[in-house]
């Protein structure tokens, strides 16, 4: 069976003035250059996934996802480095960006489906639809959140406290399938703070309650989902975000995609600047990739 790539990732020290001022050290772990694709939580979300998929005798995965998607970028990526063909359900009208570009280039089949069948996508009907369509498939749901990714980042939780043993860690969060799978494995260890990318109703906080208690019997209570920095909502952006992402970029040279990674780096500064943080805490901030999304936008 083979398994997907890995390069170690460092863990660099970012001395943000406003963490100096508050007696706090920040450092971020790139997990964003773990594999040249299939690039941060997307890989551990994938892991134990491509592995049944194989020891199953599967040889196509079929997943969903959006036309800007993270997830199909990397499951294009990773069935190619794999050996196995893919098919991604995409959401809306047919276009052909740059990240639908480079999941057909890996061999992705592209099915654009409208959104109100999209809405229907966990249902079983329109999944037997797509059996009947495209044949014997190993389905991964939309942004590979399931009960083998929490697992996944369940493991790799695990990793972050034997290496760091940080007091806090943030991390942005779209489906909740990381954050849970980092709680599971940190097991009540540091306080995880979990940077909504999402506009309205917090339904994130369910969705990681959830996830925990498909996993494990035991429940955690040393996390919190952050709502107020979503920039607008998904995808969106506002002037601040992309100033704090040149700022970021210019004094640190660190990289930040704008849909993840710096709405996540907004809620970290503020609340620096609010105080927020014991003095003496190690803090340390989990980059989540997802910087082929830059590619979409001009600056």
């Amino acid at each position: 069976m083979k398994s997907l790539s890995y390069q170690p990732v460092p863990c660099v020290a970012l001395p943000l003035p406003e963490a100096t001022a508050q007696g706090v050290t920040v450092a971020v772990l790139r997990e964003d250059v773990n594999h040249p694709f299939v690039s941060g939580n997307k890989w551990w979300k994938l892991k134990h996934n491509l592995e049944a998929a194989q020891r199953q005798h599967h040889h196509t995965l079929l997943t969903f996802g959006g036309p800007y998607s993270n997830h199909i970028y990397a499951t294009a990526a990773a069935a190619r480095e794999l050996g196995l063909a893919s098919i991604g359900i995409i959401r809306g009208e047919r276009v052909l960006n740059p990240t639908l570009q480079f999941a057909q280039a890996c061999g992705m089949r592209l099915h654009f489906i409208s959104r109100a069948q999209y809405r229907e996508k966990d249902q079983p009907e329109l999944l037997s639809t797509f059996a009947h369509q495209f044949g014997d498939c190993y389905v991964v749901p939309e942004g590979g959140t399931n009960t083998l990714a929490v697992q996944g980042c369940a493991t790799w939780g695990a990793q972050l406290w034997q290496h760091y043993q940080p007091d806090i860690i943030f991390l942005p969060v779209g489906t909740g399938g990381t954050m849970a799978g980092l709680a599971c494995g940190l097991a009540g260890r540091a306080q995880i703070h979990g940077v909504s990318v999402l506009k309205g109703p917090d339904l994130l906080t369910a969705a990681v309650t959830q996830w925990v208690q498909r996993y494990t019997t035991n429940t955690y209570n040393n996390w919190h989902i952050h709502t107020a920095y979503a920039h607008g909502g998904y995808g969106k952006t506002t002037p601040e975000l992309l100033a704090l992402m040149a700022r970021i970029k210019n004094d640190f040279a660190l990289p930040l995609d704008r849909v993840y990674t710096a709405k996540m780096f907004s809620a970290v500064v503020d609340l620096l600047q609010r105080g927020t943080f014991p003095r003496g805490s190690r803090i340390l901030l989990v980059h989540t990739g997802g910087l082929q999304g830059n590619g979409h936008y001009v600056s």
